[in-house]
């Protein structure tokens, strides 16, 4: 496999802040690159990468994601730089829009022009890391007259941007040092890196210099099937229950017939007929399983031309020891 392993921390099923940093302190151990940390609707991000930051010593650490609604770009360039320095230098910030389910109905806030409000977000934060002061003027956000009060941290983290549409992909490829991606195909993610070299182009930049995330729903356990079932449980609710972008993405990527059912079934409360519609599907959107079969998928991903990690992410369904086994069986020094 030639990309890099990474780890996305669970969200869930961890009793208390202490398991959660004790998995990053884990993936130091078993060898993964970096350890990203999502933010949803639980567990902040940025208390537990300062602990994490804390407890290891060469694991890099990172947002996946945060988004760019609930914090203004000016705290989050301000953010950036105090995990950079706790971490001395390892850190590395992934931001998106998310989704109108959870900025409206968690942080209350309006879903309103999500690829404009990314754009300008990167655009601030990279100013705000720069250490000069903050001239800018766009349709969201107006600023002027402050600076860091603080050492512009050196290097100044890298700032990616998360997205599945293809323009937002584009806009990842423009601006941000890198792109993350989740619920895709292989097919569906050549698709999409064409997207990220044309945004890269319009930018006039490398494409090579804009860094690829994939985040990949693993599971890997003796009981095959029951890592199958978390699985299929975990993209059934994604698809079908959070509103419908994962279900437009998996239609771009030429299943619309499957993205429809699976959300119709969801919506209607049919969960077991949208679980058992992801089948088909299952082993084209998630490495799971079986160690070795979930292993096999893992590398297939990881040879993706223009992918650079692979982020081994959990079910949301799987309890700690499920994770556990999961993180030791795909470690890289496995």
């Amino acid at each position: 496999m030639d990309a890099a392993m990474e780890l996305s921390l669970p969200v869930a099923a961890q009793p208390s802040l202490d398991d959660v940093v004790s998995l990053a302190v884990d993936a130091e151990a078993a060898g993964y690159e970096r350890v990203w940390l999502p933010e949803t609707w639980g567990r902040d991000a940025v208390t537990m990468l300062s602990l994490a930051a804390e407890r290891t010593e060469t694991v890099e650490l990172g947002t996946s994601i945060v988004n760019v609604y609930s914090r203004s770009p000016a705290l989050l360039g301000q953010t950036a730089a105090t995990l950079q320095e706790a971490s001395d230098g390892r850190f590395r910030l992934g931001i998106g829009p998310s989704g109108p389910a959870v900025i409206e109905n968690w942080h209350g806030q309006p879903f309103t022009q999500p690829l404009r409000q990314t754009r300008e977000t990167v655009e601030i934060i990279k100013q705000v890391l720069s250490g000069e002061p903050v001239e800018y003027a766009g349709d969201h956000f107006d600023l002027s007259g402050f600076r860091l009060r603080c050492d512009a941290p050196e290097p100044a983290p890298p700032v990616d941007a998360a997205g599945m549409g293809p323009k937002a992909v584009e806009l990842a490829g423009r601006f941000a040092d890198g792109w993350h991606a989740l619920t895709f195909t292989p097919d569906g993610m050549c698709e999409r890196l064409a997207d990220l070299r044309r945004g890269a182009e319009m930018g006039d930049r490398d494409p090579e210099n804009v860094r690829v995330t994939l985040s990949l729903p693993c599971c890997a356990l003796e009981d095959a099937e029951q890592a199958r079932s978390l699985a299929r449980q975990h993209l059934a609710f994604y698809i079908g229950g959070m509103g419908t972008f994962y279900r437009d993405a998996l239609a771009r990527q030429g299943h619309a017939d499957t993205a429809e059912q699976i959300y119709d079934a969801w919506q209607a409360g049919e969960r077991g007929t949208a679980v058992a519609a992801i089948d088909p599907l299952l082993d084209d959107l998630a490495a799971v399983g079986s160690p070795e079969h979930a292993r096999e998928r893992l590398a297939a991903f990881g040879d993706i031309d223009g992918v650079d990690a692979v982020s081994v992410s959990f079910p949301r369904g799987a309890d700690a020891e499920e994770i556990e086994t999961t993180m030791v069986a795909l470690a890289p020094d496995a």
